[in-house]
């Protein structure tokens, strides 16, 4: 493995900072206006039909998929084997596999798809994140959930069917610890503060993005006014331009049509080895060839969508082969912005 990259630099957290998501890096890497990059949802490693992954080589596949010029590493939040869901998705706890990759890549954002806010302590969470948005040079994107796992929550005894509010209730707690100084609040669940403790480090760019991964169990209306964006899983070619009108209208009625909060799509991609083969959906994402994945891309950025997140484990293919054919045949249909 290289030598880490993690920063030295401390940024200063004795104020609450200017948000400037313009200028983090990994936010500004991932999401452009009129563009579409292509990330990949970890582990970077094929298991057709098997529930976990060897995880063999996965620090050089990171780094190899950053070298290649993919935008991003999403790791998933996925804690307990599930027999009946039959995946534990990159087997190691997604925060501190960050802080991992962060030490052992440079340029490539790092993100959650995305982290089961509902069953978490919103404190520590947001000292988490902030803490690797810190430490990774401003590479963090915080992709936020209520989850679909039905068996997690009696395993922590937290009401499944109270998701929804838990998930309001731990973001305005984690957004006010992380980006206010020194803030008196008080939470239904999650404790509260008179105003003379401070969380510290601060994110670098006063926030560290938050986008929801799913609806999360509340309205659109509700993501687009507090959320920083959306991924929602992959549709029909056809239904982009709705989905896309759906997100963009709830944001414009927030009274800045000139603001950006992105929408994007995550799910599981099986690549055919017949190149011209067309988009055709399956359980959780879509199949298609190299040149058939080109034209739903081309749909996708035309339509209004940012980047797209793919989870080539229920390919045929070894990963290094997928990989290899999406970076000569994909990627530079929609490259990743320095």
């Amino acid at each position: 493995m290289d030598t880490p990259h993690l920063t030295s630099k401390y940024i200063d957290t004795s104020a609450q900072s200017p948000i400037e998501l313009d200028l983090h890096p990994g936010f500004n890497r991932v999401f452009q206006p009129d563009q579409l990059s292509v990330g990949l949802i970890l582990p970077l490693e094929t298991h057709r039909g098997k529930p976990a992954p060897t995880m063999a080589n996965h620090v050089e596949m990171a780094q190899h998929a950053e070298a290649l010029g993919f935008a991003a590493l999403w790791m998933r939040d996925v804690p307990f084997f599930d027999p009946e869901y039959g995946d534990v998705a990159q087997v190691f706890e997604p925060m501190v596999y960050i802080g991992y990759l962060a030490a052992a890549t440079r340029k490539i954002a790092l993100g959650t798809t995305g982290i089961v806010l509902p069953t978490h302590e919103p404190m520590y969470l947001a000292k988490q994140a902030t803490s690797l948005d810190q430490l990774s040079n401003g590479r963090m994107i915080l992709g936020l959930s209520s989850g679909d796992r039905q068996s997690d929550y009696p395993m922590l005894n937290i009401d499944y069917d109270s998701r929804g509010e838990r998930f309001r209730d731990a973001y305005s707690v984690l957004r006010t610890l992380s980006e206010k100084s020194f803030p008196s609040f008080h939470s239904k669940r999650f404790g509260g503060s008179d105003g003379k403790l401070n969380l510290i480090p601060k994110p670098p760019y006063g926030r560290t993005p938050a986008i929801a991964v799913g609806t999360a169990q509340q309205s659109m209306e509700w993501l687009a006014e507090n959320m920083d964006g959306l991924v929602t899983g992959v549709v029909s070619p056809e239904r982009l331009p709705q989905l896309v009108c759906e997100w963009t209208d709830q944001v414009n009625r927030r009274g800045s049509n000139d603001e950006f909060k992105p929408i994007a799509l995550g799910g599981y991609l099986e690549l055919s080895a017949n190149p011209n083969e067309s988009f055709e959906r399956i359980r959780g994402g879509f199949r298609a060839g190299r040149n058939g994945l080109v034209t739903y891309l081309n749909d996708a950025r035309n339509a209004g969508i940012t980047h797209v997140a793919l989870n080539p484990k229920v390919s045929r293919q070894p990963y290094t082969e997928v990989m290899a054919e999406l970076a000569e045949f994909v990627l530079p249909h929609f490259p990743t912005r320095a």
